[in-house]
């Protein structure tokens, strides 16, 4: 037998198996249990309007204000990380291998209980969020940043101070700009990731009105005891992370055949 005909026999084996086991899931499940765990109509509309009105649009607020600060605290670190000051990389350094080796639950638990404890300074709900998800964002977005910045051409950092540009102005005006094209879709990724994180904020106690759609979902599964709000929460994420993923890919191919092709 050739290689090609072995490949052959290896594919349609692994396709039957695959047939055979949505078969027997066909006709052996209890779809009636499932459609009522999964898809209970009832549960479903009960989840409406809060659900959109309150969950998804406090997941998006949350996310929108954790990137915002994630994106600056991480553009200061990633300069920081280039600068030829050496304590200022060595700072830049520690901060980053810290915050990325530590899991965002232990930020949130810091933030939230720690720090009231620890200084008797209390936050209110958004500026926990704000900090906890843009602490931790920061440090991933900024080695992105600052892998942009190393891959903007030297000769256009040259041309710029031999125009007679000043090295803040030559990285503000003519570095950045570029280095941001080229990480739009890392970014993008990075906001996705913040999106999902933002669950961990049903360690902090939250009142009715401020639920994300993890919280959201776990409370209607406790008082309505099925796996449909759970269900209605992941579509909703899904709402959020699917056009950012074709978001990515579209800048990524947009932006990344660009350089290929100069």
């Amino acid at each position: 037998m050739s290689k090609r005909q072995r490949t052959r026999v290896i594919r349609g084996v692994q396709y039957a198996v695959l047939v055979a086991v949505v078969l027997c899931a066909a006709l052996f499940a209890d779809w009636p249990k499932i459609a009522k765990a999964f898809f209970n109509v009832d549960v479903a509309v009960a989840q409406f309007p809060g659900i959109i009105t309150s969950a998804l649009l406090n997941t998006i607020v949350y996310t929108a204000l954790g990137f915002a600060f994630g994106l600056v605290l991480g553009v200061v670190l990633a300069l920081m990380r280039l600068s030829s000051v050496a304590p200022y990389r060595w700072i830049a350094t520690i901060y980053i291998e810290f915050f990325r080796g530590v899991p965002a639950l232990l930020v949130f638990i810091a933030l939230g209980y720690g720090v009231p404890i620890a200084f008797q300074l209390v936050f209110d709900i958004y500026s926990t969020v704000m900090l906890s998800l843009g602490l931790v964002g920061a440090a991933y977005m900024a080695e992105t940043i600052r892998a942009g910045v190393q891959a903007v051409p030297k000769g256009q950092v040259e041309a710029a101070r031999s125009l007679g540009m000043s090295s803040t102005r030559t990285m503000v005006t003519v570095v950045m700009p570029q280095a941001f094209r080229i990480i739009l879709p890392p970014l993008t990724n990075e906001l996705i990731l913040l999106t999902k994180d933002s669950s961990l904020i049903y360690l902090l106690g939250l009142s009715a009105q401020q639920y994300e759609l993890s919280k959201f979902g776990r409370g209607a599964l406790i008082q309505y005891q099925s796996l449909t709000p759970i269900l209605l929460a992941g579509l909703c994420y899904l709402i959020i992370t699917i056009p950012l993923s074709r978001l990515s890919s579209r800048l990524e191919r947009r932006y990344g055949g660009g350089r290929r092709g100069q």
